[in-house]
Parts: structure tokens; sequence; C-alpha cells
């Protein structure tokens, strides 16, 4: 029952940060997972996949109705990401997930994919002064030009998309948003941010399928995690407008940037098995010495 109201505060926590700042969940949710619960990586990246599908499903259908997808930006990911996310888990699930090194490789990633997004939201007006400047430079345009060249790129865009989500649960927001910046620098930004949370909802919910069926989502968990999260998401968008976003932006920012760092540096390791296991391992090949 402690672990149960620890866990709802947790998503209370995360959730209202959403709700003020637009931070994906995954950012936030999978590191507290693996450093304050100390929860396997592959559990919590697992389970934070689920998490983030359904949390941002809401959020997904306000701008699909308001008009904010452009589906077809959403259908060329997807068919960039979705085939990259099961080949990402299916290799990982064949070679990787009984190496000693598996453990450290998801968590090296995840803080590679923390420290570039808690840089990006440090510096998140410098790079959107930068973007601006695209803007101003292309001609307007009312109709979007899907060309052979730009869909190749989306694709490649998916496909990137596809192998860290899958790997870390982290990226399917900040860095999907600067890539369709540059792709449709006039592209209004609320139809850049709506087209990128529903690729996010269908990536993350695919990912998350993929790590179900390895047993990688803890779903006790995740419904406690739901419980304490969607209040929060909606008590902190509706009282976004009164709090120092800007200020909260930057902790979050250098908070995400440190807790990479340490991933980096101090990937989580796979356990030495104990002497016990290790004797009846042994055991069996002694047996075979002394028949032969």
């Amino acid at each position: 029952m402690i672990d149960a109201v620890q866990f709802i505060l947790a998503g209370m926590l995360v959730g209202f940060c959403v709700g003020i700042t637009g931070v994906g969940g995954g950012s936030l949710m999978t590191p507290m997972l693996i450093s304050l619960f100390k929860i396997e990586p592959h559990i919590a990246i697992g389970t934070d996949l689920i998490y983030a599908s359904i949390s941002k499903l809401c959020g997904s259908a306000v701008h699909a109705k308001k008009l904010n997808v452009v589906w077809p930006i959403v259908l060329w990911l997807s068919i960039g990401s979705i085939p990259a996310s099961f080949a990402t888990h299916w290799v990982v699930e064949q070679y990787l997930s009984h190496s000693t090194q598996y453990k450290a490789l998801l968590t090296i990633v995840l803080g590679f994919m923390l420290t570039l997004t808690g840089i990006s939201i440090i510096f998140r007006s410098k790079i959107e002064k930068f973007f601006n400047r695209f803007r101003d430079q292309q001609p307007q345009s009312k109709e979007l030009a899907f060309t052979g060249k730009r869909r190749v790129y989306i694709i490649i865009m998916g496909i990137v998309l596809g192998i860290f989500v899958t790997l870390s649960s982290v990226g399917a927001g900040a860095f999907g948003v600067m890539a369709l910046i540059l792709m449709f620098p006039n592209l209004p930004m609320i139809r850049i941010i709506g087209s990128d949370v529903a690729h996010a909802v269908l990536l993350t919910f695919v990912a998350g399928i993929a790590h179900m069926s390895s047993g990688n989502v803890d779903f006790h968990l995740l419904g406690w995690l739901l419980i304490g999260s969607i209040p929060a998401i909606m008590f902190g968008t509706l009282i976004s407008s009164k709090l120092p976003e800007k200020i909260i932006r930057k902790i979050l920012g250098i908070t995400l940037f440190l807790l990479g760092m340490n991933f980096i540096l101090h990937p989580v390791k796979e356990k030495p098995k104990p002497k016990a296991e290790t004797a009846m391992l042994i055991q069996p090949a002694s047996n075979v010495q002394q028949h032969v």
C-alpha cells in the first residue's frame, strides 16, 4: 500500500509538470522510476511507453478536433517509425536481452536522450529564434507540398524516432517538433505540435505493445501512475498561466540534463549472480567429469 501511494504521488508530480510545461511525461517518468524507485530499466521504459500513449491520447484528441493534426505527416512518420520500433525491439530481444550489458545499453541511450532533451528545454528560446530564421526565408504557401524527397526525409525521421523511443521512451516530442519545423517552416506551430502529438501516441503505443509482448510492462505500476497523473495534468494545465512557466522549464531542463549525464557516466549494470546460483551452475559440470 505504501508503494501504491508513492507511485500515485510520482504520477501526480509528473502530470503536474506536464500540464504546466508541456514537457513529455517520458522525459520525467522513466528516470524517476529508475533512479528513485529502482525499477529495472526495461520495465520502466516499457511501462512508461504505455503510460505515455494513454496520457497523450486526450491531448491528441483535442488537437484532432481542432483540426491541428496534419494526417499525411503522421502517416509518413509512422511508415518509418512503426517498422523501426518493431525491428529495434526484435534485435534487442534476440541479441541483447540476455547480455550482461543489456541494462547498461538502455540506460546509456536513455541518458543520451535525456541530455539532448534537457539542452533543448534550457535553450528553447534560442532554438526557436534560430528556426524562425528559416521560416522568414521561405516563401509563404498555403498548400503543403509532399514531394518525393520530403517524404523520404519524413520517413527517415520516423525511423530515427522509432529506434530511440523504443530504446528509451524519450524523444517522441521535442525532437519530432524540431525536425518538423525545419521540414515545414511555414506550417503554424500549433499544427506541428498537433501532428507530433498524434504521431507520439501511435509510436509510444506500438513500442509499448512490443515491450508488453516481452513482459516489460508492470500493469499495477501503470495503473497507480495513471491514477495520479491524469487529474494532475488537467490541474496543471488549468493553472499554467498563473505560474512562472519559463523558470519551471529551466529547472526541469537542468534536472534532465544532469540525470542524463549521470546515466551516461554511471549506467545501471547487471547485478552479479548469487554464489549459491553460481554453484548450482558449476555442479552439473563437475558431475559429468566424474562419470567420464
